[in-house]
């Protein structure tokens, strides 16, 4: 199960446009195929026509938690929450948002790519989200 952020778009307001942007660039990270679940928070955006059209279009399933069940959307609040604690509050104020951005982008990468995980065997997630679908595929093998 891929557990890494496959889409990110910065924006200084909660319009819906900068969730579209980050849903795109989660289907072209993905395999084509591959199931889509969007894990987001329950902000008014995610409740849009056009973002709960795309989702149905490309039959990805929404996950935004529900009230009360502090597990159901557990690990996109986690990850929400090391963005916020390892990056935007550290640096106070941000000049612009192209440097918001490219801050977020080089912080994704190395949460995806390079962040040691234990969990998984200290390794980061893409390098342990590779070897299971390499075990999933020995395993097919055998059976």
């Amino acid at each position: 199960m891929d557990k890494r952020t496959n889409g990110r778009s910065p924006s200084s307001s909660a319009k819906t446009g900068f969730v579209l942007d980050a849903l795109e660039q989660a289907i072209h990270a993905r395999k084509p195929g591959e199931k889509l679940i969007h894990h987001s928070d329950r902000g008014r955006q995610y409740l849009s026509i056009k973002y709960t059209n795309r989702l149905k279009e490309i039959g990805a399933d929404p996950s935004v938690g529900s009230v009360g069940d502090s597990y159901d959307n557990a690990l996109a609040e986690t990850v929400i929450g090391l963005y916020k604690t390892e990056l935007i509050h550290p640096m106070g104020s941000w000049k612009s948002i192209a440097q918001l951005e490219w801050e977020t982008f080089k912080w994704v990468d190395w949460f995806n790519n390079r962040r040691l995980l234990a969990r998984v065997g200290d390794t980061p997630q893409k390098e342990a989200e590779e070897n299971e679908y390499e075990n999933m595929k020995n395993l097919d093998k055998v059976a």
